[in-house]
């Protein structure tokens, strides 16, 4: 069995994936503006939107890395608290560095096991996490179990056009270009290579929103960017 067939199975996914993520640490957030072609920044501050913290409110970015989500959450709401978590310390070490991102606490974390108590956090906001999780229910039921009543999560996604011409497309950037971009720009193209093959087995944007009701929350919904490529799940915990 190949690396990026072991880094796809259950049991070999959460310690492959911290390596993956902190070996291409350093480049990290440049891959991620070229990627999305510069649009990465506005995916989200839009989920900083999305996320509705109160005045000074609590947050919970999950798989934080570099912090960018953590930092347009204090761009929206210098009075929110953010705490950024993470299981590869690498990314976080470079969030750190960057120096721009305002009063995140940053800690180690694992996303199915999480040091937080019942219901700590008004948001919980996550980007490319679930692809990464080894149990994506379980993964959403740790986020539940620390939201409070009527908090809300926000989920942002690679999940692949659904057809046509944008699907072709689609294919030819992330399996044929990004591999090698990564190659080129990280010095990885194992890495980037991952990214894609994660994506075939990712569940479609409608069954996430299903396995997000089963998991107790409320008014699911989701908007589709990027040529329908990316998907941001919004969900709340009831009262």
């Amino acid at each position: 069995m190949s690396e990026l067939e072991k880094s796809l199975e259950s049991s070999e996914r959460g310690a492959y994936v911290s390596r993956m993520f902190d070996r291409i640490a350093p480049r990290y957030d440049l891959m991620n503006r070229l990627m999305s072609l510069g649009q990465d920044q506005r995916w989200r501050r839009r989920m900083a939107t999305l996320a509705a913290l109160p005045p000074a409110g609590w947050a919970l970015d999950l798989a934080t890395g570099t912090g960018d989500v953590a930092a347009a959450l204090l761009q929206r709401d210098p009075s929110a608290h953010v705490v950024g978590a993470d299981f590869a310390v690498e990314m976080m070490r470079v969030g750190q560095q960057k120096g721009q991102n305002g009063p995140i606490t940053f800690m180690a974390a694992d996303g199915l096991a999480l040091p937080f108590a019942d219901q700590s956090f008004d948001a919980v906001l996550h980007a490319f996490l679930m692809r990464n999780i080894a149990d994506i229910r379980a993964g959403f039921r740790e986020q539940w179990r620390v939201l409070k009543p009527g908090g809300t999560v926000v989920c942002l996604e690679i999940v692949g056009p659904a057809a046509g011409w944008t699907r072709t497309l689609y294919h030819l950037f992330f399996e044929r270009i990004v591999p090698q971009l990564g190659k080129v720009v990280s010095g990885d193209r194992m890495a980037y290579s991952y990214l894609p093959q994660s994506v075939l087995r990712f569940p479609d944007p409608e069954r996430l929103s299903r396995l997000m009701a089963d998991e107790g929350f409320i008014d699911v919904r989701y908007e589709r960017l990027m040529l329908g490529s990316i998907a941001i799940h919004s969900a709340r915990k009831a009262e």
